[in-house]
């Protein structure tokens, strides 16, 4: 189907592909978020994610396992979060810019000579015949395994967070760490263990950056994407279905701009490369602007917990 010179099939495809790295992330920080943390290094847990799946998918001829190191990464880098914040308390907001840039400097040097490299290759999930189908076939059946991955995860977050004793329990340390400590929860371990899921789920959307989307190294290639999935969790009010529904608009906004300047509209590139952010910020703006946010929002959110309070 084509319209207006765009093959929207094809269109809807490369949409899904790059909300991938979005979707992931965002589901990982809103496990994090629900406990009452508020972790500002998911950027530099994904760029982290995103150079050691590189490495470990060049070196073993496997993307596999680079997708597994990716957020095997991710999750060891967020232990420097749960050390500082869990630990010894210091300030999450802090902590996580901190961890952003640290993440950054540190991908750089470990991703240095690996740059024009390319990594084995992450094929798509051999459906047979439903990838001729027409519009669909294109559109859906033509995905590698991570695609369907993040879709499945969308419907795992949900069921663990409003239908399991392990969600509700996450819930409540993030509604109230002293009245879940009270009932005898361990608020600090429970936290620890939903900053690793969200470490582990943003190293896996970075290296699917690095490893599928693109494919190759360059210092800084999250470009941003980590930032936007934080954005979408307060998009999506904490609800694992909303951010889906998030990261398919960013990540359409992030491929309309390549595929409307493939098709011969004229519009500068520099409107079409700040659109997601510029969408991001002002999302950002009406949800923290008094409705909405304050009533979803976990209400220990950002606090720091001590056993001893």
């Amino acid at each position: 189907m084509i319209i207006g010179g765009l093959d929207i099939a094809a269109l809807l495809a490369a949409l899904i592909i790059g909300a991938v790295p979005i979707l992931l992330a965002a589901l990982g920080e809103t496990v994090t978020e629900r406990s009452g943390v508020l972790n500002l290094g998911v950027e530099g847990m994904m760029v982290i994610g995103a150079v050691t799946g590189f490495i470990a998918a060049v070196h073993l001829q496997n993307p596999v396992l680079g997708f597994i190191a990716g957020a095997a990464g991710g999750a060891a880098f967020s232990l420097i979060f749960v050390l500082l914040t869990q630990v010894f308390l210091a300030n999450q907001v802090a902590t996580g810019l901190a961890l952003t840039l640290f993440g950054l400097g540190m991908s750089s040097l470990a991703g240095q000579g690996y740059n024009g490299i390319k990594p084995p290759l992450t094929t798509a999930v051999p459906l047979g015949p439903l990838r001729d189908i027409p519009f669909f076939g294109t559109m859906l059946f033509r995905h590698d395994w991570v695609v369907w991955f993040s879709l499945i995860m969308v419907g795992v977050v949900w069921f663990v967070l409003n239908r399991t004793r392990a969600g509700l329990i996450i819930r409540a340390v993030g509604e109230s760490h002293e009245a879940a400590h009270a009932l005898g929860y361990k608020v600090n371990r429970i936290r620890t263990l939903c900053i690793l899921f969200g470490g582990a789920m943003a190293g896996m959307g970075g290296a699917y950056i690095s490893l599928a989307r693109v494919p190759q190294w360059t210092d800084n290639m999250t470009n941003g994407i980590g930032w936007i999935a934080l954005a979408i969790v307060v998009f999506a009010s904490w609800r694992p279905g909303r951010v889906l529904l998030g990261a398919w608009l960013f990540g359409g906004l992030m491929v309309l701009g390549p595929n409307l300047q493939a098709a011969g509209y004229a519009i500068p590139v520099e409107y079409l490369s700040m659109a997601p952010y510029l969408i991001t910020i002002i999302v950002l703006v009406i949800m923290s602007s008094g409705r909405g946010r304050a009533n979803s929002a976990p209400a220990s959110l950002g606090q720091n917990f001590h056993a001893s309070n």
